[in-house]
């Protein structure tokens, strides 16, 4: 799977480059992918990357931000780095999902 998901972020880089949204989608995809592969690392990388590309273009309040603040999390939670997963759940996540979702 992981071939295809870099194809097709070639594919969105070339044709529609200015379609940031779609392109940080595909890279969201291909971080998840690479973290069910078992590399944690690489996934990191990419997530954090992502995160903050989301945060910058839309806000930690908006859906897509707090999604891939919950992979990061996750990927935290896999490399056994739990302070760092929790404040990120604590301190920004849970807030932003409250504000913009609701507390159900």
């Amino acid at each position: 799977a992981l071939p295809v998901l870099e194809a097709q972020l070639a594919l969105h880089r070339r044709y529609w480059s200015r379609d940031v949204d779609a392109i940080l989608g595909v890279q969201t995809n291909i971080a998840s992918c690479i973290r069910n592969l078992g590399r944690f690392d690489e996934a990191l990388v990419l997530e954090r990357e992502i995160f903050s590309r989301r945060v910058a273009m839309n806000g930690v309040s908006h859906q897509n931000t707090i999604g891939c603040g919950c992979n990061f999390a996750g990927t935290l939670l896999g490399l056994g780095l739990y302070d760092e997963a929790t404040s990120l759940h604590r301190d920004q996540l849970l807030p932003a999902a409250r504000r913009s979702l609701g507390a159900d």
